[in-house]
């Protein structure tokens, strides 16, 4: 998969640009604040109809404006296809492809496929299992249809569980009764695909931390869960006083966690912040490598601000490593000798274009 062409209207900092990129290395470059992220933003935009920076859409409308519009193109192994996004200042979207408008995100799923890193994605080590619950589940959508459907559904049926849970309706237990079974259910098909999706995973993020670490740490992952398909509903029933007296779910997929274990130790208490980048490169390369075992493609690499941190045997590391792989890269300067497209960027304009 490649992205060919990316067009901005209003977006961010951008009031119009259009970009094509190379089917190898595409540098972003430029000082801080110029706009080189919102670029990648834009990308990632149109891969799973969110950003990974606000939940506030309106927040992406240039200052002034009354909507946004993001357009890409892009080439799969079959055909292309064309994404676009319009985003008024309201931050109401609108989502076409191929020209024909969509109404749920889940038929945007899997047109373009990235996988993002950017500082931020060190979260995944240290911070609270949400994050890597939702690193599985972006990674999982964008491989499998019937992951993200399941995952859609799941999370309906738990948050009508939890609003009964906060309410003072007579007969609760034959209603949570109900929702006990089809939580269950639809549960254990995210169980199946997660453990399936993290067993494979954890085999190249091996072999990735080992390359970044010069064979020095080794990096274990597992999924971390108590449900089993025996004990899931009774497990839902024996908490069921509890969740009352809380008035949430206690028991589901949505309280698993993925345990990362670097040369015996918990690597979510105790690595050091090199180690933690080390990690989060890990899984993202690993994702790439399940992504083309899946679906048969490639999926495109967006890397922001990830060389300021490294020195230069690991800028040539990572470097190496995204060569298979139609990258997008950001940083203030590039003086590697790599072959790469180059776009300096000021002020939400390209000014310079070197091929």
């Amino acid at each position: 998969m490649q992205i060919k062409k990316l067009y901005l209207k209003n977006f961010r900092n951008y009031s119009e640009e259009t970009v094509e990129f190379s089917d190898g290395l595409n540098v972003l470059y430029g000082a801080n604040a110029a706009g080189k992220t919102n670029m990648l933003e834009a990308v990632y935009l149109t891969s799973i109809a969110k950003t990974p920076r606000t939940t506030k859409e309106k927040e992406l409308v240039l200052e002034g404006e009354k909507y946004a519009v993001v357009k890409v193109l892009v080439e799969n192994n079959f055909r292309s296809h064309k994404v676009e996004i319009i985003i008024d200042d309201k931050g109401k979207k609108r989502i076409l492809v191929d020209s024909l408008p969509i109404n749920r995100a889940g038929e945007l799923i899997g047109v373009v496929a990235v996988v993002f890193f950017s500082p931020d994605e060190m979260k995944l080590v240290k911070e609270s299992p949400d994050y890597r619950r939702r690193f599985l589940d972006i990674s999982l959508s964008q491989q499998q249809k019937e992951y993200f459907n399941a995952l859609v559904k799941y999370n309906k049926i738990l948050k009508q569980r939890n609003n009964l849970l906060k309410s003072d309706y007579d007969d609760m237990d034959a209603m949570l009764d109900v929702y006990d079974v089809q939580l269950s259910d639809v549960g254990l098909v995210i169980l199946d695909k997660r453990r399936e999706f993290v067993n494979t995973l954890k085999t190249y993020a091996l072999k990735t931390h080992k390359f970044l670490s010069d064979n020095g740490e080794t990096l274990e992952v597992e999924y971390e869960t108590e449900l089993t398909k025996d004990n899931f509903l009774k497990l839902l029933k024996k908490n069921r006083e509890k969740d009352k007296k809380l008035s949430f779910t206690t028991v589901g997929p949505h309280r698993d966690d993925l345990k990362l274990i670097v040369n015996g130790k918990d690597a979510r208490k105790f690595a050091s912040q090199g180690q933690q980048r080390s990690i989060a490169l890990s899984l993202k390369f690993a994702e790439l490598e399940l992504y083309k075992i899946e679906t048969g493609e490639k999926a495109v690499l967006l890397l922001d601000d990830v060389l300021s941190e490294l020195d230069v045997k690991r800028r040539t590391q990572l470097l190496e490593l995204s060569k298979e792989y139609q990258t997008i890269l950001t940083c203030t300067e590039f003086d590697s000798y790599e072959k790469a497209v180059k776009f300096k960027i000021e002020n939400g304009k390209i000014i310079k274009r070197e091929y």
